[in-house]
């Protein structure tokens, strides 16, 4: 739905990335269809993001020029995005003089400037460390807060998709299905390490170990 979180769990192979390359149009069906009531404009965030060797607001300001905004439009829409996400203060170094940190918060003001309405994550977090993931959970919350985007992200941390997900959707493995959905109904801002969202990671976590391939 319009500015829900969605979280995809499950195990390797069950399809979690490739259904996010089907929304995207990076990758055809085989077989069914996407149904969208129009169309959407989407960004994609990886989980290994690649800085082109420039500053952080030119990579930033490169890709809306591609898409048509004129330079200077999209230099100072380049600097808004970075002040937004905490970064205006590493606006002009390199990409590789940033912390793998601060290179995700850059990818993610990246894949955010064009203002897209619906944003798709391919496991973002999972080569960072548990105290830069816990800052970027924080991020993310607080931008969705602002924007409101639809956002869909796979993650194989249960805790993780209970911390920003609206919904949690299970697949089962080989082949992917959906097994089962978990609604998740803690108030905003969510803190991961709070034993309410522990309890709802136990009960994801317990159904992912029980599922059974049909």
């Amino acid at each position: 739905h319009p500015g829900e979180r969605v979280a995809l769990v499950g195990a390797n192979g069950s399809g979690k990335s490739t259904l996010l390359r089907v929304l995207n149009g990076l990758l055809k069906p085989l077989s069914g269809q996407v149904e969208k009531p129009a169309p959407v404009p989407q960004a994609m965030l990886f989980q290994r993001p690649v800085l082109l060797r420039l500053s952080v607001q030119n990579n930033v300001v490169l890709g809306l020029w591609l898409q048509g905004m004129p330079w200077r439009s999209a230099r100072q829409r380049a600097l808004q995005v970075l002040d937004s996400a905490g970064l205006g203060d590493v606006a002009q170094r390199k990409g590789r003089q940033l912390s793998v940190g601060q290179t995700q918060r850059v990818a993610l003001a990246r894949s955010l400037a064009p203002n897209p309405r619906v944003l798709l994550m391919d496991e973002p977090f999972a080569a960072l460390d548990a105290l830069t993931r816990e800052q970027l959970y924080g991020d993310l919350q607080r931008i969705w807060q602002q924007h409101r985007k639809t956002i869909v992200f796979v993650t194989h941390n249960v805790r993780e998709a209970v911390c920003l997900g609206d919904r949690v959707v299970l697949f089962t493995p080989h082949p992917g299905r959906i097994h089962e959905q978990f609604r998740i109904t803690l108030p905003r801002r969510r803190d991961i390490n709070s034993i309410e969202l522990a309890r709802h990671a136990i009960e994801i976590t317990a159904a992912l170990k029980g599922q059974r391939s049909p």
